[in-house]
């Protein structure tokens, strides 16, 4: 007897029947990824996603990936692979032993920034000003090392407040957070120690084109030919919101050194100090109110 047409074999598998729907495991999406993004970054994203450690994900590499997480790590990757720094990926930054949230409207903290912290650290002191916050990552660290500080922190943006907001409360420290350019917002105020990371990279610099920095926000990058523009204006401006006897740090790019050590004299600034980077790069240059 012939079987009904429907039940007659068509010599055609449907595509669950091949198993190509199957999940992957954590080994196959990690194989897939390292054709266009280093090992290590398919690392972090897959982590990211799956919401695991480093130590797990090592540990069960034949772990099947659902099918959801594995369109949502192909479209990290993805994006990854265009260039988009994996820090705006993840949302995710670790600064001083701590993990911040990042957004494309704030600077990515970077390790040689932490030299800031361990200046304040070195100098402990009541009334603090960080300049420039961003993400909040400065103020915040030296808030959580220094927890009887008053910290205050200055943004010009706003939506780089909200990200600094959101950190702070994250971490559970008090920092008081204001909106303006540089000293704006502070008239009649003096600190005992302010800091600052501002932007000091030259406009023409070609790096502004290059890797993540072409994801993060222009103005907290460049200043000016020179790069010196917004240091100028934060050396110009210091003296009248220091407290006497109060210091000014703040970090600079790697051949800047010299300009601003005169920057600083030229204002007035005594016991000039400049500090190296674990580079070994002069990064941080600061000086102290007569």
């Amino acid at each position: 007897m012939t079987a009904p047409l429907w039940e007659r074999p068509t010599g055609r598998e449907s595509a669950a029947d091949r198993g190509e729907y199957a999940a992957p495991t954590v080994r196959s999406l990690l194989d897939e990824a390292r054709t266009s993004i280093p090992l290590s970054e398919a690392r972090l994203l897959l982590r990211h996603i799956l919401g695991v450690s480093h130590a797990a994900l090592e540990a069960h590499p034949e772990r099947k990936v659902s099918l959801q997480d594995t369109a949502s790590f192909r479209a990290l990757a993805a994006r990854r692979a265009e260039g988009c720094p994996v820090a705006y990926l993840t949302g995710c930054r670790e600064f001083y032993g701590l993990d911040f949230h990042v957004t494309p409207a704030v600077l990515i903290p970077r390790e040689e920034t932490e030299l800031l912290v361990d200046i304040a650290v070195e100098r402990p002191v009541r009334r603090i000003l960080d300049l420039g916050t961003g993400s909040g990552c400065l103020a915040i660290a030296v808030a959580k090392q220094l927890p009887q500080a008053q910290v205050t922190a200055v943004d010009v943006s706003a939506a780089a407040l909200d990200v600094a907001r959101e950190n702070a409360a994250r971490h559970g420290v008090a920092v008081r957070f204001l909106q303006g350019d540089w000293f704006a917002s502070l008239e009649g105020e003096r600190f005992d120690l302010i800091l600052a990371n501002p932007p000091y990279v030259a406009e023409a610099d070609p790096h502004l084109a290059q890797g993540d920095v072409r994801f993060e926000p222009r103005g907290a990058l460049a200043a000016g030919p020179e790069g010196l523009d917004d240091i100028r204006r934060i050396v110009a401006g210091a003296p009248a919101h220091l407290a006497p006897g109060g210091r000014l740090y703040f970090e600079h790019g790697y051949d800047q050194a010299p300009a601003v050590a005169a920057l600083l004299a030229q204002a007035g600034f005594v016991d000039i100090e400049q500090r190296r980077d674990l580079a070994g790069i002069l990064r941080v240059s600061g000086g102290a109110q007569p």
